[in-house]
């Protein structure tokens, strides 16, 4: 029984459905019996549509990102440290709170014994509970930074840039009277010096990634369009 063909040769019956006469390849083509060459090396390619625009690193990418990184890399050291040198202060403020309560209310009903134990206590595990949150915090920036995440780029740039006024209140500490001293507290001096040195490369980064974002965009990658193949 001999193979019936399309009028155009293209197609065949298989006693089911039309079958096209074309090799894969597109470079034969079945005649019943033979496999014919087409002429035809490979078949048509069809219209691919342009990619969308992918951001692409520049050079100023990896110096970027390890400058994040390694910045809350230290953050991450100066959080865990905060209890050890902090918790002394906390307890000095508060014992000076609780003595400024009683002399001013003389007549007040005295505190229940252990209070100011307890509440010395609560504030040591505050302390403690924030510096592991702000431990997890610059753990996830690390990651962000190395992995590029755009998201972050835009949390970290908002936190660098409230950071910066850290800056701002040590100078004014530095310039004027201390507000905690009029409020009756005595800060040391050094917290502000410590305050002001971690200022200054938040700063830095901070105008470093805008002048980035504004150059070439999040983490200083730029915008590349695929040609159209």
């Amino acid at each position: 029984m001999s193979t019936r063909f399309s009028p155009d040769g293209m197609y065949y019956w298989d006693g089911a459905t039309w079958v096209t006469t074309i090799s894969p390849d597109g470079r034969f083509r079945w005649d019943g019996s033979t496999w014919i060459p087409t002429g035809q090396a490979y078949p048509p390619a069809a219209y691919q549509q342009a990619d969308r625009p992918r951001r692409v690193p520049t050079s100023w990418t990896k110096p970027l990102q390890y400058s994040v990184a390694g910045w809350y890399a230290a953050s991450a050291v100066y959080a865990l440290s905060l209890p050890f040198w902090m918790g002394g202060q906390v307890t000095a403020v508060m014992n000076q709170s609780i003595q400024r309560q009683e002399q001013a209310q003389p007549y007040a009903t005295p505190l229940p014994p252990g209070f100011t134990e307890f509440m010395t206590s609560f504030m040591t595990a505050a302390l403690w509970i924030s510096a592991l949150v702000g431990l997890a915090f610059c753990l996830l920036a690390i990651v962000a930074a190395l992995n590029r995440w755009t998201w972050a780029f835009y949390v970290v740039l908002v936190l660098l840039g409230f950071g910066t006024l850290g800056l701002l209140d040590a100078l004014y500490a530095f310039a004027g009277p201390s507000l905690n001293s009029f409020s009756g507290f005595n800060t040391p001096a050094w917290s502000y010096w410590v305050g002001f040195l971690l200022a200054i490369p938040d700063t830095a980064l901070f105008i470093w990634m805008i002048v980035a974002m504004a150059r070439f965009g999040p983490w200083a990658m730029r915008k590349e369009t695929p040609a159209i193949s």
